[in-house]
């Protein structure tokens, strides 16, 4: 992981600095914003840990200009409080305060690459899937990964990197649906200052940032078609031109794709060309669905329920035989990112021995019949829990949300972080709508147990 730290942190920057690279970051320093700033345009980094002394909101506001993504962190002395809610306020992520812990950096390091890349399978159908990433990933091919929303595109992607010649370099992914066509190409290839409206310096794209390593063009079907003959190039070419630039750029990059679409049939309809296809699909990996993978489903949701019960601190509960069944039985038309949360949600309402239906709420309908007694307790206790909030015909997106929010909450017994774990957002984001709906007179559940209104987490 790379790590960027910029100040002085109060004289601790070396303690710092030397608990991260021990727990395998690469760590950087940068005396100010300005500083940082440039790091991060020519350099990039994972985690940036600020000094609370120096221009937090600055920071914030040119990343947020410059669509910069990284994390922040602000450091400062334990004593001072009020800095602390001043950079929570300004927008960092934490707090840690000084002199470091290296637990707390640790664990702070860990949340930022939390997300586990080990592959949990047991279905004879995935490590088919696995055995074929295996073989070519030694290579240089080009490999379009294909599969369903949720299937895990991305962590085959990974686990393809990890097993090649390419994986002490950097695996970077670009999400061309989540960007918008007119920033994509800058994303991509980077810009020279003054390329656009904005472009207040010279920033490296992703093809530089993953120089030597693996490049994923994750949902690449959603990329223009105007852009894909730049990509073309620069596959083809083994360079890039940088936005408003006019010397090229050589790149060394595999690049991996991905795509939920049938590629075949975009080519058709002429929302993706045909040479690009070609040139990407050296190797097809085709990801089945979790329906067509039964045996896996058992195993993931075990794995989700200690991940999730661990990082809750609550008891472990095993699941119930009824709730087995269910699971058996559910379409899971979200496949594994669904199962994940459906696990994450049971682990926080779950109150007996055992995680039992009372649990589980599962979206859409269930596979099988309506007399099962089992799907029939399941719905009766997904009914339950969302309450009786009646036809959504003839509401507003607003009421609807608002209905939504109010039920989960009640449901939870007022706790504000359970209610916004099973919502899907952020705490703050679910105090600010709680604001809004008090300040339009609306009752709202109040806090379980004592539970502080805080204004920021």
């Amino acid at each position: 992981m790379r790590l960027l730290i910029i100040g002085t942190l109060d004289g601790q920057i070396g303690a710092a600095s030397q608990i991260a690279m021990a727990r395998g970051a690469k760590v950087r320093q940068a005396e100010d914003v300005p500083a940082g700033l440039e790091v991060l345009r020519n350099q990039g980094a994972d985690l940036v840990m600020i000094d609370v002394k120096r221009d937090i909101k600055g920071l914030i506001d040119s990343l947020e200009a410059e669509r910069i993504i990284v994390p922040v962190v602000a450091c400062g002395i334990a004593s001072d409080a009020s800095a602390a809610v001043r950079a929570i306020k300004a927008g960092a992520k934490e707090y840690i305060p000084l002199p470091p812990d290296a637990e707390l950096i640790a664990a702070v390091i860990a949340a930022v690459t939390s997300e586990s890349h080990n592959i949990i399978f047991k279905d004879p159908r995935m490590g088919q899937t696995l055995k074929m990433a295996e073989q070519v990933a030694n290579s240089d091919a080009s490999i379009m990964i294909t599969g369903e929303s949720g299937t895990g595109k991305e962590l085959i992607a990974r686990f393809v990197h990890n097993k090649s010649k390419r994986s002490d370099k950097r695996f970077v992914a670009v999400n061309c649906a989540a960007i918008p066509e007119n920033l994509l190409e800058s994303e991509l290839f980077g810009h020279e200052k003054g390329a656009f409206t904005g472009a207040v310096a010279r920033r490296i794209g992703k093809f530089e940032e993953a120089q030597g390593g693996t490049l994923l063009l994750d949902e690449i079907s959603e990329m223009d078609i105007r852009l894909q003959s730049k990509l073309l190039r620069a596959l083809q070419e083994k360079e890039i031109d940088r936005v408003g630039g006019n010397q090229p750029v050589k790149v060394d990059v595999r690049i991996l794709a991905t795509s939920n679409r049938n590629m075949e049939d975009e080519v058709r309809k002429g929302t993706f060309r045909e040479d690009l296809y070609y040139r990407l699909n050296v190797v097809t990996l085709a990801l089945p669905a979790l329906r067509e993978r039964p045996l896996d489903i058992a195993v993931l949701a075990e794995h989700f329920v200690k991940r999730y019960t661990e990082a809750n601190g609550l008891p472990t509960r095993p699941l119930s035989a009824e709730v087995r069944q269910m699971l058996s039985r559910h379409h899971w038309r979200g496949n594994v990112r669904e199962l994940e949360n459906t696990m994450h949600r049971a682990v926080l309402l779950a109150s007996g021995a055992e995680i039992g239906p009372e649990a589980m709420i599962l979206s859409g309908n269930p596979v099988g019949t309506n007399s099962d007694p089992v799907v029939a307790q399941a719905a009766n206790a997904a009914a339950s829990v969302m309450g009786a909030r009646g036809g959504m015909v003839g509401k507003t997106v607003a009421e609807v949300e608002r209905d939504l929010i109010i039920d989960t909450l009640s449901h939870c017994l007022g706790n504000r972080t359970h209610a916004a774990n099973i919502l899907g957002i952020s705490i703050r984001t679910l105090r600010n709508k709680l604001k809004q709906y008090n300040d339009e007179g609306i009752d709202v559940p109040p806090p379980a147990g004592g539970e502080a209104e805080r204004a920021m987490i």
